[in-house]
């Protein structure tokens, strides 16, 4: 009989998985491109790809906690009076009132203090209360322009033009108008409840001339004492660095594309930019042709989470890093005591992405008063200070345990690649060898 007959195991295709066809039936539905907040989910190489070689006999080890391992970065030597002094080599990366709210951006403030580092404003200008609880803050220049104004860059301690951002290189940013409330509208000189999409490129300058001049109107306006940053996405880290040393940055910032963002299309989250592992050592050899590295200071972002992926970090040759989706994370962000809201929205605790919504149950991505109002910015603080204490204690951890007193002394000498993929793409050989495919004066 045929029911008798063996039949083939039903098998999913590997290039319409599940996540793909549903995406397919949602465009065919809707016909528009899906919009959501965070940064890639795909897979690709990271951190993780690379190991510490730590001390053994060919090299002396830093005895635990008695022998000293100092953190402290210094941001903005090249030109600024006033260069930032930070105690530790993890700063938080811009994310602004509107994406956040205002709890949270307090409680970024109130951790970064705590933790003796700096935060970032973001798009859409500086809150009192963000300024009021953050030692050190930095104000970013973005291409919308949106609450700028020459008083609270004089009241910055540094200054980060954005150029672009890992999750979205060559894009704008977005707010949905369900976020533009009252107060944010009047930051930025909006009509409430209306989306809010920026420019992808500044308005009054086209290249790097152009930018040497709007840093040097910066400088004037500040009167050269804070520090001018140029933040890039991972695209192109060789000659955007090379660029931005040349138009006049004090620090230039590199955010790898598995960064997040408050809100953008999610093909560009997925498919626009390089991950951060391929991106450190092309714009610190940039900074080595041009005989500036160290002088210009190279802080990079994009899925950093621990404090093994700030030491890699720093051993490729950055100076420091920056958190964002960690940082927020570390405040409650995605909490599974919040499972039952979460699966009324239509996901789950780890999953949830579209902050563009406004409708976070951890009241840190929404502008809604009563969902706000459950994030306690003093408690935040705390956990964001913990957090930035344990990614401190373990990059000193690492540095000591390759007999380094300074975490800045980590060298790509320290770390070997587990693929051949980690190894091309950071230029650190592959465990084993003292080879990586593309080495010069190697033919296979």
């Amino acid at each position: 009989m045929k029911d008798d007959i063996p039949r083939t195991a039903p098998i999913k295709s590997a290039t319409f998985t599940d996540p793909v066809n549903a995406e397919i039936r949602r465009a065919a539905a809707t016909g528009i491109y899906d919009i959501r907040g965070g940064g890639a989910k795909r897979r690709v190489p990271n951190f993780d790809d690379l190991l510490v070689l730590g001390a053994s006999m060919s090299r002396y080890p830093l005895e635990g906690y008695r022998e000293r391992c100092d953190t402290s970065v210094t941001l903005g030597t090249r030109f600024a009076q006033n260069p930032i002094q930070l105690d530790i080599p993890i700063t938080i990366a811009g994310m602004s009132f509107g994406a956040l709210s205002g709890p949270a951006k307090e409680a970024l403030g109130r951790g970064a203090t705590l933790a003796g580092t700096s935060t970032t404003t973001g798009d859409g200008g500086m809150t009192e209360e963000e300024r009021g609880h953050s030692d050190k803050l930095v104000y970013q220049y973005l291409p919308s322009r949106y609450g700028m104004n020459p008083d609270d860059l004089r009241r910055a301690d540094a200054i980060e033009i954005v150029v672009g951002q890992g999750a979205k290189p060559g894009g704008g940013g977005m707010l949905l108008g369900q976020k533009i409330t009252e107060r944010v509208a009047g930051m930025r000189n909006l009509p409430a409840g209306i989306d809010q999409r920026s420019s992808c490129r500044h308005p009054d300058w086209t290249g790097p001339d152009d930018l040497e001049i709007k840093i040097l109107e910066l400088r004037e306006i500040t009167g050269w004492r804070v520090p001018i940053y140029i933040k890039v996405g991972g695209a192109r880290p060789y000659f955007d660095t090379t660029l931005a040393v040349k138009a006049g940055a004090d620090v230039v910032v590199l955010d790898g594309m598995q960064g997040g963002t408050a809100a953008t299309q999610d093909v560009f989250i997925e498919h626009v930019g390089q991950p951060l592992l391929a991106c450190i050592p092309e714009a610190v050899r940039a900074l080595q042709d041009l005989g500036v590295h160290r002088e210009v200071q190279l802080v990079v972002s994009g899925g950093i989470r621990t404090g093994a992926d700030v030491a890699k970090a720093l051993a490729l040759g950055a100076d420091a890093t920056a958190i964002g989706t960690a940082a927020l994370i570390a405040l409650g962000d995605n909490d599974p005591k919040y499972e039952a809201e979460y699966a009324a929205l239509g996901t789950t605790a780890g999953a949830y992405d579209d902050w563009h919504e406004g409708r976070d149950p951890a009241g840190i991505t929404t502008q809604d008063p009563g969902l706000a109002a459950r994030l306690d910015p003093v408690e935040g603080g705390r956990r964001l200070r913990n957090y930035l204490k344990v990614l401190t204690l373990e990059a000193q951890t690492i540095a000591r345990a390759c007999g380094k007193n300074h975490v800045l002394n980590l060298e790509p000498e320290d770390l070997c690649a587990l693929t051949l993929e980690a190894a091309a793409m950071a230029k650190i050989p592959l465990a084993g060898t003292d080879w990586y495919p593309g080495k010069p004066g190697t033919t296979y």
